[in-house]
């Protein structure tokens, strides 16, 4: 069966994007550091990385993160040569997208991509990724199986923090597992339901 899985990359001090984001700095000034984890010189996060994609059948993503994000991705998306299905909520489609990509606009709510995302996946997990805003709509309506965390030892000070906006109640969480790098340590928790 599905997980519905948020997975970000996040500073010590909860930031997930440096500030001064704009399409030429989807990560804002110096926030490509977060994501440092993921590269081929650092083969335990390289590994951690294929091996998500190997389980994930499909791939929700909020507009501004597929805004800031294409000219990378191209028309495979996020998971490269994988091409796993994007789903991009968002309350209007762009008049333009990569021809051959992997994208559908999901203009009518959260729910429904996720719906959407299930019916193509294939049993097969299904990631929730990108920005803050995304990751807080999906856990503040108690849509998320799990949370991972790539927690990078830097300190940015500014720019949009992860866990702001998820209301007033208590979301409790069971570690589910952890890895550690040089780079970053890699926190995985059950949301407790």
């Amino acid at each position: 069966m599905s997980k519905v899985i948020f997975d970000i990359s996040m500073s010590l001090d909860g930031f997930v994007t440096a500030s001064g984001v704009r399409p030429k700095e989807p990560m804002g000034d110096g926030g490509q550091r977060l994501h440092e984890w993921a590269s081929d010189e650092h083969e335990k996060g390289r590994e951690l990385l294929d091996r998500t994609i190997a389980v994930e059948g499909a791939t929700i993503a909020g507009r501004e993160t597929y805004d800031t994000s294409v000219s990378w991705w191209g028309a495979d998306g996020p998971t490269g040569t994988a091409r796993r299905p994007v789903f991009v909520v968002t309350h209007e489609a762009p008049s333009e997208s990569p021809e051959g990509g992997v994208y559908t606009f999901v203009t009518d709510g959260i729910e429904s991509a996720l719906e959407q995302a299930k019916g193509v996946a294939g049993g097969k997990d299904i990631s929730v990724m990108g920005g803050a805003s995304i990751g807080q709509q999906y856990i503040a309506a108690g849509l998320i199986d799990e949370i991972w965390i790539h927690l990078v030892p830097v300190l940015f000070g500014s720019g949009i923090r992860m866990f702001e906006h998820l209301g007033g109640e208590h979301i409790q969480l069971e570690v589910v597992g952890v890895i550690e790098t040089p780079v970053a340590t890699h926190l995985r928790y059950r949301v407790a339901k």
